[in-house]
């Protein structure tokens, strides 16, 4: 025997409930209604009417009244109830039933289905979580449609050029350097690159990356990473970077290398979109926090995407360019690090002037 729908059982339990209130109302009425009947026969005797000759018949044409009235009253009173409690029971059932198809297209891969709003709160409550997961869901897959597209844009172009100067290695139409040995060795880096960066977003939010809390000093770390980008900078119109920070600092309870690692991420995404100007690595004590600023003169984030630049695998520059686009696991990561040791961060920006990418740590 199959189990019964929710429909089905929600409908037999409105029909139970009626035909427990018809018999109960039937043997409380087939008990009492004869008893008052006598009672009132009694008050007009009492009057100076008198009915005794005539109570028997009084009495069994009232039972045979209140027979019929009973059974023409269960008649008309069940179809009414039955058909007010089919229909209650299908507004009530119906959009579960389309959530039921919605989630059928669902698994077969279409996700623009929607349920509809209901007039009754707790279903239309229901509905607009349902709405919200579904949001959720085609976002997710859209992500996750990109992130193979960009997957597949950043690991073919290295692996072309690898290709390339194997085959032409291999045929001998190259001849083998250490200037050639060293683009190889370029690209490679960069897939490795990606597939670290994938790897750890990927435990990050699995919640398997270790993080070592301490208490220290985060002079010498910010000084030592400004130093190091700064190095690099050779160019004459490269950007100058700085770094501001005042003395008598608070130390901050955090990670050490997980906060390098979201300093080398902002600083090189400062540097990615700044090719002229300044850098400024900024510090500053906020109640029970520190906050660490990295301030550029680039070419600034339009308002638009500023909400969207911590989200996976999401990037403005739609056009895919290697050099400047990237696949967005940075900021990712900086954000799920932060997040780990406690920390909020943000994002502050105007198109042509700059941004700043600001994070707090708890102070110790």
């Amino acid at each position: 025997m199959s189990k019964m729908g929710l429909r089905e059982r929600l409908f037999l339990s409105h029909v139970i409930v009626m035909i427990v209130g018809l018999l109960t109302l039937l043997a409380i009425g087939k008990i009492s209604s004869p008893r008052f009947f006598v009672v009132y026969l009694r008050q007009i005797e009492v009057g100076g009417v008198s009915v005794r000759q005539v109570r028997t018949q009084l009495l069994q044409s009232f039972e045979d009244a209140w027979s019929q009235g009973a059974f023409w009253s269960v008649v008309v009173g069940a179809s009414a109830a039955g058909g007010l409690s089919y229909l209650v029971t299908k507004r009530i059932v119906k959009p579960l039933i389309q959530m039921e198809e919605i989630t059928k297209k669902f698994a077969a891969g279409d996700l623009g289905e929607r349920v509809p709003t209901s007039e009754i709160p707790e279903v239309d409550q229901l509905a607009t979580s349902f709405n919200r997961m579904a949001a959720g869901l085609e976002d997710v897959e859209q992500r996750r449609r990109e992130l193979v597209g960009d997957l597949s844009h950043e690991l073919r172009t290295p692996l072309t050029v690898l290709k390339g100067y194997l085959e032409g290695l291999a045929d001998g139409t190259i001849d083998p350097s250490s200037d050639i040995y060293l683009r190889l060795s370029n690209e490679v880096s960069r897939m490795q690159r990606l597939v670290n960066n994938l790897q750890e977003l990927s435990k990050m939010e699995a919640g398997y990356l270790p993080i070592d809390v301490r208490s220290f000093d985060l002079y010498p770390l910010l000084l030592s990473v400004v130093q190091k980008f700064s190095d690099q900078l050779v160019a004459e119109n490269s950007p100058q970077i700085s770094l501001d920070y005042p003395t008598g600092t608070s130390a901050v309870l955090a990670d050490p290398e997980r906060v390098e690692q979201i300093l080398v991420n902002l600083i090189g995404n400062a540097l990615r979109y700044t090719p002229a100007g300044s850098i400024t690595v900024q510090v500053h004590q906020e109640d029970a926090r520190l906050w660490v600023a990295v301030i550029d003169t680039g070419q600034g984030i339009a308002e638009a995407d500023l909400p969207h630049v911590f989200e996976r695998f999401w990037r403005a520059d739609r056009s895919r360019n290697r050099n400047s686009g990237g696949t967005g696991v940075g900021l990712a990561i900086c954000r799920r690090l932060v997040e780990l040791q406690g920390g909020t961060i943000e994002a502050e920006s105007i198109l042509g002037q700059g941004s700043t990418f600001r994070f707090s740590l708890p102070i110790a």
